[in-house]
């Protein structure tokens, strides 16, 4: 008998649903959801304008294209481009998308890294938002070996100083930020990751390395100006007259410097060169894309909207999501009758054999040591592991406690620690403390985070949080024998409760890039299949050896 070349096909059945609905809870979690997605339809919208009507007007005046056309004229027709991070920036003094794009496309067949500094924001200028996105930019470089592609204009750093109280500073950490982006930029070429600059117009100081530290370099003729101080800062710093064109334009750096390897006669050009390098690269998965085609959820997609409500307080079962996101709603549950708060299992999204790990509830002791053999598990079989977040945390009381909840809620930690397949999460509802690192959130190193418009994310819940300082408060004044003002204390906990709820929100986070962006449920699944086929430009290897666990 000759051995199968690639994986059987799922066999678990179909997971049922006894979703109705007709119910009015259904209908108004499912107006709610819609009414949370206009608004951030109307946010995209704003991040999508840049600097303006004005500021895009003047760019085409100059022969350029808005960025965003850049973008879309380097991929491949009608290939997708996933934005990452989208909205940040969100509440702050900066324009929505902090003055930069980013994320992964199809250029000449290949699945690359996209970054473009978008000039019509303050010049292109560096802003907070965008050394954090920049950053995250070469971090999907790094961690799933894709070539970065960089299409730079920029002024360099966002020096301006706050004069209105907008909340604006004098950017005094630039320097060490923007050397880390450096090393991060020259590590991708040490690890043999292909970075190619594309310069679109100025490109001044911090700007200037971009290219200078890219293995190929593609310049515009009359259009880029790559130098380390402009023609102002060289007549005060030397005495120097210079222009633009002279001190740093595409032809001298074509001819004469050699930064330029390769010259474009118009943007179009620069992006067909783009194109030819990219075909070049030799680029190839080390992991074979899926032979089949991933068949549709028998449940509704569409019913993903009508599933998660605003008061995360109402229980939702997880199984109810995965099946209107898995294909053909199959999926192979382990230990379902133990530890019932956590569910995993096995499934497939466009074709991709997963492990899936989600919640239904607070986590017990049980539901960690289901979790992390689960894990251990998915690593022996070199599976990508997805975790679906809706979680208050750890369970906490005496009972617990004497049950183990720390060891075995530390042997979970340890487990999403040393794993090493690829891990995925997405944040349908609540992501509180440790429950979001035992899920692992962001900081435990996932490959991305996607956020549903419900999602919030904190220490513990807003209620929570102004209880257990109201508690502190009240023990505070009993040691020193005052008497507690419980009308005073309600008003702090009111406003702290505001407060903690506001910081909480999906818009608030993804604001602050800590995430990849905020999804439409009903795009889970499609987004899902592209991370699976992103994740697959590294080789998926399960940890051979784990940390010591505490038994």
């Amino acid at each position: 008998m000759v051995p199968p070349t690639t994986p059987a096909p799922l066999l678990a059945p179909p997971l049922s649903s006894t979703v109705d609905v007709t119910s009015p809870e259904f209908r108004q979690n499912r107006a709610d959801m819609l009414e949370q997605l206009e608004v951030i339809d109307d946010l995209l919208d704003q991040a999508a304008a840049g600097g303006g009507e004005a500021a895009m007007e003047r760019m085409r005046s100059r022969g350029k294209m808005p960025v965003r056309e850049r973008i879309a004229a380097v991929l491949d027709p009608d290939s997708p481009f996933f934005e990452v991070s989208a909205l940040a920036g969100y509440d702050s003094d900066y324009a929505i998308g902090g003055g930069m794009i980013i994320g992964i496309g199809v250029i000449a067949g290949v699945e690359c890294v996209i970054l473009a500094n978008d000039p019509s924001v303050l010049g292109g200028a560096l802003t907070p938002y965008a050394m954090k996105k920049w950053y995250r930019a070469m971090e999907m470089a790094r961690d799933n070996r894709m070539p970065y592609v960089s299409f730079v204009e920029s002024a360099g750093a966002d020096l301006r100083v706050d004069t209105e109280g907008g909340g604006r500073r004098a950017n005094t950490t630039h320097f060490a930020e923007t050397g880390g982006l450096f090393y991060e930029l020259i590590e991708l070429s040490k690890l043999r990751i292909p970075t190619i600059a594309v310069v679109f117009g100025s490109s001044t100081a911090g700007g200037a390395y971009q290219p200078g530290l890219s293995d190929y370099t593609i310049v515009v003729k009359e259009q880029s100006k790559i130098f380390l101080a402009g023609p102002p800062l060289v007549k005060m710093a030397i005495g120097e007259d210079s222009d633009d064109e002279t001190l740093g334009g595409a032809q001298m750096h074509a001819e004469i410097s050699g930064l330029g390897d390769y010259f474009a006669e118009d943007e179009m050009d620069a992006i067909r060169l783009c194109r030819e390098v990219v075909s070049h690269l030799n680029w190839r998965k080390p992991e074979p894309a899926p032979d089949r085609p991933g068949d549709e959820p028998v449940h509704d997609p569409e019913e993903l909207l009508g599933l998660v409500s605003r008061d995360l307080r109402q229980p939702v079962d997880i199984r109810d999501v995965l099946a209107r996101v898995v294909d053909g709603s199959r999926f192979e549950e382990f230990k379902p009758r133990y530890g019932s708060t956590m569910v995993c299992g096995w499934a497939e999204i466009h074709g991709n054999l997963v492990g899936i790990l989600g919640n239904n509830g607070v986590i017990y002791p049980r539901s960690a040591e289901k979790a992390t053999h689960f894990i251990q598990l998915c690593n022996h079989l070199d599976v990508p592991l997805i975790f679906f977040h809706n979680v208050t945390g750890y369970i906490v009381g005496k009972d617990f406690e004497a049950d183990g909840i720390i060891k075995k809620g530390s042997q979970m930690l340890n487990a999403v620690s040393n794993s090493t397949v690829p891990h995925i999460a997405v944040i349908i509802g609540a992501s509180y403390g440790a429950g979001n690192y035992g899920m692992s959130g962001r900081p435990f190193d996932n490959r991305f985070t996607l956020l549903w418009p419900t999602a919030k994310i904190a220490v513990m819940g807003p209620k929570q949080i102004a209880g257990v300082m109201s508690i502190v408060r009240r023990g505070q004044a009993a040691r020193k024998g005052l008497e507690f003002d419980e009308e005073e204390d309600a008003k702090i906990v009111e406003m702290v409760e505001a407060v903690q709820e506001q910081g909480s929100l999906a818009l608030v986070a993804t604001g602050a890039v800590s995430d990849d962006g905020v999804i439409d449920p009903r795009d889970t699944r499609t987004l899902l299949g592209l991370c699976l086929s992103v994740v697959r430009n590294r080789p998926i290897e399960g940890a051979r050896g784990y940390g010591v666990f505490r038994l």
